[in-house]
């Protein structure tokens, strides 16, 4: 979270039609996200060989993210690695988590 907060940045995968790369981990629906692009590359196989990283501000996870996640009932994959899960948490822990992070900025 503290990279997040630095750089008001995170980001996630999309394939050719700009859908976010999602996957699915026994009955939930999981949407990816790392801090900085970098830490993508090694997602690129499998089922994400096909998605490119995608840039998502602050602002756009505030105005349009948080609706989409919560619509569709999401979990939030953070940080994956390779082809294995990184820690998975709902939309409130990560707002959360986020939010006590970003005090230390004001």
């Amino acid at each position: 979270m503290k990279k997040v907060a630095d750089f008001e940045e995170l980001w996630t995968v999309v394939d050719n039609n700009g859908d976010i790369g999602l996957s699915d981990i026994d009955d939930k629906t999981l949407i990816p996200m790392w801090p900085k692009e970098a830490y993508i590359k090694s997602c690129l196989e499998g089922n994400w060989k096909n998605h490119i990283p995608f840039k998502i501000t602050l602002d756009d996870f505030e105005e349009t993210i948080i609706a989409f996640i919560s619509e569709n009932n999401y979990l939030i994959n953070v940080f994956p690695v390779d082809e294995k899960t990184g820690f998975i948490v709902n939309l409130n822990e990560f707002i959360r988590d986020l939010n006590e992070e970003l005090e230390w900025y004001e």
